[in-house]
């Protein structure tokens, strides 16, 4: 069979991610394996792939895929949440469209559309995974509202209440004006804006004209205020403490009181309160028992309390007041002014504080065993850094409010009757079972649904039906899961609340190890986003590059845990590697035609194979620690260096025979063996491309995907320092020959000075061969008329036949001595620096020392060659 010039990915992806689907490979069932279980963090089902899916789905699949070739049964389940307020935001908009308002529906009218817009377009996200080669079980794809899935949360719920860590109260909320609903804290994402501060002064009711100035960042709330409030030790304000004032355009007749909560420094000193529109301001009117004056709607715009501007938003009232302080008398000045301001995480619109009745969970009783599963390393966090950023929060956390104002989601079980009394129950018959006053009743069920996260913190183990049918054989098999990995921007929405729901139903953590991927960012550090537009269509790379190239990209530039800076050259470089293995393969298939097997297999082939078995093996060990610690992208470099360099630069290059010459047998047969182990160690990176090439080199029924990982732990150093060895002489000679312009074609004579002769002659063959030298000497002087070039405290002496320009020799020369003596200058500084000395590592030091004792080696090399030149 030809192959192609270059490698073709499309057509070889589709074709062997359908031969895996059709085999079974990703389909888990129960067996005497040990299993290995990841579930996907559920992506929205509004969703599309984007660089940020395509990060940590290809991290998962390369865990899965290792796992599956380590003879563990691997269980990776996909599926979609059901994404409340982006789905019902997107139902909306679509309804919009068709010229139908949400208020002109009955609920399940809505919740019908709502489906409809489900089954048309949720899960495509789903369906560019399989793009991407994700070895996901998909006859196992959940929802979090299937059927099954969302009477378990119903039933949690009910539980949490009947314990009392579910409650209904009211309490300051982040309210999105936008989406018409309650947030928890963790989805407000607070942004520093660049805004205003006014100044504003209030009349004191005392005789005479007298004034108060404060300084707000909101003048549109002055509407809602209960009181002035200042610290108890400010000299300015000491005598007004128990007094009064009006507040600007209303002339509400406010108190002025005294908290040591209230920053001297910070504008005027004296702070305006605005219990209905403040969590702080909150506070402090729940201490002094002050008035709460709502002055908002839902929608953000001003309500009847307001007094003035009812109906208008509010961002736009602050620009109609601003004008009518100012026209009162009551601007005193505006000034440039920076701030953290609270915008929804989902819609995006500015987060407004808002008293609202809801429903809370207790997270202070959860919390204890989820903070001791983390911090007893019973749970392991990678990179580690993230364990006491999960320990501040835990220690510090607040009750969770999961009621949200929307009908798409998991409904509110909780009834209320006419006199305003409420039951919890799984269903209106169980009310009336459990409370037989409510029979005959007229019931009414909260018309608020859960918190999204309040359905995915049971993932783990719902998706194995661990509460819908508890002790099941899948459940007891697959969980605790092993490996999360997500974004760390969702380590206190989602990775702490399903330890915490896992402890609780379950008794056991949800998984063993958790993996924190970095953000992609662009080149300029910026998150990826829509907006920004610099966030590339991931099906379009695929498609120009192929997935492996996007894999391999995206991998290569991830350091474990840390952001990482997207740059298209990385999915560039991946394709050079795909039509780089090509090639590679290529070669093997033109030697398969032209081997033979008679006669022995030369040293110099012998020694080749020997160095790369060592090196294949001893790559093998340092990949297999680097994934156990989860290494990724350090992992991929060394099988990138260990197949780019070792084998294609180097080994192929060993054993190539002579031109038009065929090949010994052993040594091909080896070496297809080397390049088959290679494809296995890289597969769980670059799928597609390891499979087909697989299957090209060898005419065998077993894939790739499926093969069992084997590698040989055993190391022979000898071998392995002599091949060290062996690729530095070789380059420092072609250096060599490269500067001093010595033709490639033209042999040379080569001696060595050296203290010990073994290690040389362990490689002289292939030597000779690589720098195509008619002879190899060794000398315990120098050799007149040659060039000298030194590696550590050995010397080659180089005699070529033919003429050398002297002149251009010494000109380069000394431009190296004037560098190596820079160099030393600089480790010197080091050196002498006694801080550095001191404080610096061992090992840093030794590296220094290094340093300086081979630049000086180097330097004294030129120094004799100049002297030879004359």
């Amino acid at each position: 069979m030809e192959l192609s010039k270059n490698y073709i990915p499309g057509e070889v992806e589709f074709k062997w991610y359908k031969h895996w689907v059709d085999s079974g490979y990703f389909h888990s069932t129960p067996n005497d394996k040990k299993a290995y279980t990841v579930v996907i963090p559920p992506p929205n089902v509004t969703g599309v792939l984007h660089m940020g899916h395509c990060l940590n789905n290809t991290i998962q699949d390369i865990l899965v895929r290792r796992a599956r070739m380590q003879g563990f049964n691997p269980c990776w389940v996909p599926g979609t949440d059901h994404a409340s307020i982006a789905t019902e935001a997107k139902v909306v908009a679509m309804l919009r469209e068709r010229g139908i308002s949400k208020s002109s529906l009955t609920r399940d009218e809505f919740l019908g559309y709502a489906w409809e817009w489900k089954e048309k377009y949720g899960g495509i996200i789903l369906q560019q995974l399989r793009k991407m080669g994700c070895s996901l079980d998909w006859e196992r794809t959940s929802f979090t509202m299937d059927p099954d899935y969302y009477e378990s949360v119903i039933k949690v719920f009910v539980d949490l209440y009947k314990k009392g860590k579910i409650y209904r109260g009211k309490r300051m909320i982040n309210w999105d004006v936008r989406a018409k609903t309650a947030l928890s804290d963790e989805e407000v994402i607070h942004k520093e804006v660049a805004g205003k501060i006014y100044h504003l002064r209030y009349k004191l009711d005392v005789p005479g004209e007298q004034y108060i100035t404060i300084a707000t960042v909101r003048p549109e709330t002055i509407l809602g205020d209960s009181a002035i409030c200042v610290h108890p030790k400010d000299d300015r304000y000491k005598n007004l403490v128990g007094k009064f004032a009006f507040v600007p355009l209303i002339n509400r007749r406010i108190p002025i009181i005294a908290d040591d909560y209230v920053e001297i420094e910070f504008g005027t000193g004296a702070l305006k309160v605005t219990p209905a529109h403040d969590m702080n301001d909150f506070v402090l009117g729940q201490k002094y028992n002050l008035e709460v004056i709502d002055t908002m709607n839902d929608d953000g715009t001003l309500s009847e309390a307001a007094g003035m501007y009812i109906g208008q938003d509010r961002i736009e009232v602050r620009k109609i007041i601003t004008k009518d302080l100012e026209a009162s008398g009551n601007l005193v000045k505006i000034e440039d002014y920076t701030h953290q301001v609270g915008f929804s995480e989902r819609t995006d619109a500015i987060v407004e504080p808002r008293l609202s009745l809801q429903w809370w969970v207790d997270m202070k009783k959860l919390a204890a065993p989820a903070l001791e599963a983390v911090m007893s390393n019973e749970i392991s966090f990678h990179p580690a850094k993230f364990k006491n950023l999960y320990r501040h929060w835990m220690e510090g956390i607040k009750d969770w409010c999961i009621s949200r104002q929307l009908w798409w989601g998991h409904r509110i079980p909780a009834w209320y009757d006419e006199e305003g009394n409420f039951y919890v129950a799984h269903n209106e018959a169980e009310v009336n079972a459990n409370h037989p006053e409510t029979k005959g009743k007229k019931l009414t069920q909260d018309a608020d649904c859960l918190d999204t996260w309040f359905s995915s913190w049971l993932w783990p183990f719902e998706v194995f039906k661990g509460l819908s049918n508890p002790g099941n054989a899948e459940v007891n098999y697959y969980y605790p899961t092993s490996t999360l990995v997500t974004a760390p921007e969702i380590i206190f929405f989602w990775v702490a609340r399903m330890i915490m729901a896992g402890e609780e139903y379950m008794g056991k953590i949800p998984f063993k190890d958790v993996y924190f991927t970095g953000i992609v960012r662009d080149k300029q550090g910026r998150k990826m986003s829509k907006s920004l537009g610099n966030s590339p269509d991931l099906l379009e790379l695929i498609d120009q590059y192929g997935a492996d190239a996007v894999r391999f990209g995206i991998m290569i530039a991830s350091p474990a845990g840390n952001d990482l800076l997207f740059d298209e050259s990385t999915l560039e470089q991946g394709r050079n590697f795909n039509n780089k293995l090509w090639n590679a393969t290529k070669l093997l298939k033109m030697w398969e035609a032209r081997q033979n097997n008679k006669g022995q297999i030369a040293e110099d082939a012998k020694f080749a194979m020997d160095w790369f078995e060592a090196k294949l093996n001893a790559t093998q060990i340092e990949v297999d620690e680097m994934l156990k610690t989860f290494r990724l992208s350090e992992a991929l470099k060394a099988i990138y260096s260990l197949i780019w360099d070792d084998f294609c630069s180097w080994y192929l290059e060993w054993i190539k025979p002579g031109f038009e010459q065929p090949i010994q047998q052993g040594v091909y047969e080896k070496t297809v063996e080397f390049y088959d182990a290679l494809l296995q160690l890289l597969h769980p990176f670059m799928p597609f491309i390891t499979e087909e090439i697989h299957h090209t080199l060898k005419t065998q029924k077993e894939d790739l995907c499926v093969k069992l990982y084997t590698p040989n732990t055993s190391v022979n150093k000898e071998v392995l320092n002599a091949g060290a060895l062996l690729q530095n002489v070789i380059s420092t000679l072609r250096d060599a020959r490269n500067k001093n312009q010595i033709k490639p074609k033209d042999a040379i004579e080569l001696h060595i000075q050296t203290a010990n002769n073994a290690p040389y002659q362990s490689i002289q063959n292939i030597l000779s061969k690589q720098i195509n030298a008619s002879s190899i000497a060794y000398t315990s002087t120098t050799v007149a008329a040659s060039i000298v070039v030194a590696l550590e405290k050995d010397k080659f002496y180089i005699v070529a036949n033919q003429a050398i320009d002297t002149a251009s020799l010494k000109e380069n020369l000394l431009k190296d001595l004037a560098h190596q003596q820079g160099f030393l200058q600089s480790v010197d500084k080091k050196l002498l620096n006694e801080k550095f000395v001191q404080n610096a590592k061992p090992e840093v030091l030794a590296i220094e020392q290094k340093k300086k004792a081979d630049t000086l080696a180097r330097i004294q090399t030129i120094e004799e060659s100049l002297a030879q030149l004359g």
